[in-house]
């Protein structure tokens, strides 16, 4: 019995400790950052240089989403899209029904855009499509679709996608 005793007073000894040296240590920095100008500069600089590589990084991913949506309309266009009406048909119901399942997932917004994009490609009035998209399909996909719609100058949709890509990756 005395043996429990001592591991439990052990263990109260120290986890008192820690936070006595947890509580020390804030008042110490709260104290720190009050009464020492040069912490206070060394504190915003750091926070500053925290800011700015978060930024250039996610500069870095939308830079690599973008080329990786280029890649993707350029391997849609290269695979081709079917010329029959029937196929036409078949395959824009195949596309959308798979974009949506993959857009009410939420896990691949970039997978769920192509499809919508290629049901685009095969639909006979894709401006009347796009107004459709407009009030069904998350925002977060239509972004993407937009940037996949303004890499193809082949397809005709208005403004939609319209200065949403500032580069000359245009698929033709």
């Amino acid at each position: 019995m005395a043996s429990s005793m001592n591991t439990s007073t052990i263990v109260t000894i120290s986890i008192g400790t820690v936070v006595t040296g947890l509580l020390a240590y804030a008042i110490y920095f709260d104290y720190r950052r009050h009464n020492d100008a040069s912490f206070r500069k060394n504190l915003k600089r750091e926070s500053r240089r925290q800011a700015r590589l978060q930024k250039e990084e996610s500069l870095q991913q939308g830079q690599k989403q973008k080329e990786e949506i280029r890649s993707l309309v350029r391997e849609a266009v290269e695979e081709g899209f079917p010329t029959d009406l029937e196929e036409r048909e078949a395959y824009f119901m195949q596309q959308i029904a798979q974009g949506e399942q993959l857009a009410g997932e939420g896990s691949d917004p970039i997978a769920a855009a192509l499809c919508f994009y290629k049901g685009l490609k095969v639909y006979p009035e894709p401006t009347s499509l796009i107004g459709i998209y407009e009030n069904t399909v998350p925002k977060e996909v239509q972004e993407i679709l937009a940037v996949m719609v303004s890499q193809d100058k082949s397809l005709k949709v208005g403004s939609f996608g319209a200065d949403k890509d500032d580069s000359d990756g245009h698929v033709e």
